[in-house]
């Protein structure tokens, strides 16, 4: 699989020949079982084969469980800058629900000892979970300012399909997530780490000043990324490519020098409610402007006429020409976001 992905980051520098990557990124499933000796190699194909920033963001997503001392040792010695470490919560009976690997103790021994080594570290949190009161989530949030980490990322819990938690909501034995409390967990975190000097920069993530993400950034921020390896998906600004899902498919695919994608091209109206979708997500917001120069005056007289009641209910507001969330809009995005998506247009 390793030498597979190196394959296809050959095949496919053609594909990002003008760009200069800022951001390479392990995530998607669990990079982290990965030796330090094969990212490090994975990382040398990229230099080779593509023109790298100066000082790039590599990060490489973990969980607790994977990150022993020597572990995150060896990664601080490797050309990894940046952790995305998967806690969720530092409360026991939080992590057995969500059947996480690792347990409290584990998750603040692991963040005691990556600070040591890490300057940009993020870590996951969240939120909505059944039972949990406004104080215990209080407290998880203090728990993660404790050890001075520069980037939170934070998610309403969601109950997928076939997943032991859904079993356990379908039986009684738990409650469903309640959306009103999920609200007010979300209020509670938007407060309480503005206070503390993180930039609610996106809907889910906040960070210090200099710490924001640069990899999730460069999709809301409509900019071109390369997903290699089973099931990552592709942008380059007019298309979406994803690999496909199956690692044996996968294998033999790259070895017959095909590569194993599925490209969809982008109509105007697919890009516009992309960048609706993306921008309303972050502080940047939707620009008027760039909508009536990229997508014309039509979909820029649109947007303005279903934002209007939006913007009555103090929902959302335009600030020289940017469209945004206010404080009380923005946990309701998502929801915004679909009513000013363009549905009828065929381009």
């Amino acid at each position: 699989m390793v030498f597979a992905i190196a394959k296809e980051l050959q095949m496919r520098k053609s594909e990002f020949k003008d760009e200069i990557v800022e951001t390479i990124y392990f995530g998607g499933g669990t990079p982290s079982v990965l030796t330090t000796a094969e990212i490090e190699f994975l990382i040398s194909e990229v230099y080779k084969n593509y023109t790298v920033a100066e000082n790039p963001e590599i990060t490489l997503e973990a969980n607790p469980d994977d990150l022993s001392s020597e572990r995150i040792i060896e990664l601080a010695k490797s050309p990894i800058n940046r952790l995305s470490i998967g806690i969720q919560s530092f409360f026991e009976d939080d992590l057995v629900m969500m059947n996480r690997a690792h347990n409290s103790a584990e998750a603040k021994k692991c963040l005691e000892e990556a600070t040591q080594y890490f300057d940009n570290i993020s870590l996951d949190l969240i939120y909505g979970i059944p039972g949990m009161s406004n104080e215990k989530w209080k407290q998880n949030i203090e728990m993660a300012l404790s050890f001075g980490i520069p980037h939170i990322s934070s998610y309403a819990l969601t109950v997928e399909p076939k997943t032991a938690l859904n079993k356990l909501i379908q039986t009684g034995k738990i409650a469903k997530p309640n959306d009103e409390s999920a609200q007010e967990h979300f209020a509670i975190l938007v407060k309480t780490l503005e206070a503390n000097n993180f930039i609610h920069y996106e809907l889910s993530n906040f960070g210090k000043a200099n710490y924001f993400s640069k990899n999730n950034s460069a999709y809301w921020l409509g900019k071109k990324y390369l997903g290699i390896g089973p099931s990552a998906h592709s942008y380059d600004g007019v298309s979406r490519s994803w690999n496909v899902s199956n690692n044996s498919l996968y294998l033999k695919s790259i070895q017959e020098e095909n590569l194993p994608n599925e490209i969809e091209i982008l109509s105007i109206t697919d890009r516009y409610n992309e960048y609706i979708m993306t921008g309303l997500r972050t502080i940047w917001g939707v620009s008027l402007d760039r909508i009536e120069t990229e997508f014309g005056r039509e979909y820029l007289n649109y947007l303005q006429k279903q934002a209007q009641k939006f913007i009555n209910d103090d929902l959302l507001f335009i600030d020289n020409g940017i469209l945004k969330p206010t404080q009380k809009g923005k946990f309701l995005t998502d929801g915004i976001a679909s009513d000013l998506f363009y549905l009828n247009l065929e381009v």
